[in-house]
């Protein structure tokens, strides 16, 4: 039988898969022999997967975005390619949405043990790695600074409320950005470099129909407002998907550069990304392969 690494946060969601493992790891033996590991703390899974993936088929994770994370860094960083399996149990699970893989943790696992390969692209960040989202400004410490029990009590209110505590402390940042598509140098309070269609649990904002596979990112930077009549503009503008507005830049790129003059706060699939002054992100194109479900027979 083919050997499965599975890796679970039994934090994540309310814990809630502790009710449904003994399911998932029935439906995972009648296909794989499988090893099950939980993890204890940040970057756990990274670091089990980069030094465990070799003995194993297939490497299988559940929890938030951001295990989902802490399992491709590892395997990206031990230089192999294993297909993933991913159950989603986290408070928002926007990879997850984009590739139709359900909630429903038992119904994630017959797709893992059922479905299908697909291969997206994938984020490197410095020489960091992210799946579907770096981000930087306004509201992108929120995720990681806010307690995972007010997540699991709140969901996105959590985030709502954290980030309503931050408004007076948002900050523009002066950056060179450099790209085919678009090169500036200015104040900005907002920077989004994406591949999902789903971004903080809100579908199709700011983009619509995005492909996972087209090697390029859709990135979104937003310049400093000068009013309250700047700010109604920027949200009016993201949410009603309008490009016109002079304060929001959007395009899609292979490869852009950022550079600051003092360090800026980033996210990595809603993680803590660290301070940087200097940042390069560069689109993987078709570097991960995962299970989603298989599609209808024509």
């Amino acid at each position: 039988m083919r050997k499965m690494l599975f890796i679970y946060n039994p934090k994540s969601g309310k814990g809630l898969i502790r009710g449904s493992l003994s399911a998932i790891v029935e439906e995972f033996s009648r296909e794989f022999e499988v090893t099950i590991y939980a993890t204890r703390a940040v970057k756990d899974g990274e670091h089990i997967t980069e030094e465990r993936a070799e003995d194993f088929d297939i490497v299988v994770c559940s929890g938030g975005d951001g295990t989902l994370d802490e399992i491709i860094t590892g395997l990206m960083r031990s230089g192999l390619r294993r297909p993933v399996g991913y159950i989603p149990s986290g408070s928002t699970n926007d990879f997850a949405n984009s590739l139709g893989i359900p909630k429903q943790m038992e119904q994630a696992a017959k797709i893992i043990a059922h479905g299908e390969t697909f291969t997206c692209d994938l984020g490197k960040f410095n020489q960091d790695y992210f799946v579907y989202v770096a981000a930087f400004g306004l509201f992108t410490d929120v995720s990681y600074q806010t307690s995972q029990d007010m997540k699991n009590v709140l969901g996105h209110a959590a985030y709502l409320l954290e980030g309503m505590k931050r408004m007076g402390t948002w900050r523009s940042s002066h950056l060179s950005v450099v790209s085919e598509e678009f090169s500036e140098e200015g104040e900005f309070v907002f920077g989004m470099i994406t591949n999902s269609n789903s971004v903080g649990g809100i579908k199709g904002v700011p983009w619509q129909n995005v492909e996972l596979n087209d090697g390029y990112f859709e990135v979104m930077l937003v310049r400093t407002p000068q009013s309250l009549v700047d700010w109604q503009d920027i949200i009016t503008a993201v949410i009603m998907r309008d490009t016109s507005s002079e304060r929001i830049v959007m395009f899609k790129s292979r490869k852009i550069e950022i550079r600051a003059e003092t360090p800026i706060a980033w996210t990595l699939d809603g993680e803590n990304g660290g301070e940087h002054t200097e940042v390069t992100v560069e689109n993987l194109p078709h570097m991960l392969d995962i299970l989603v479900p298989a599609r209808p027979a024509a």
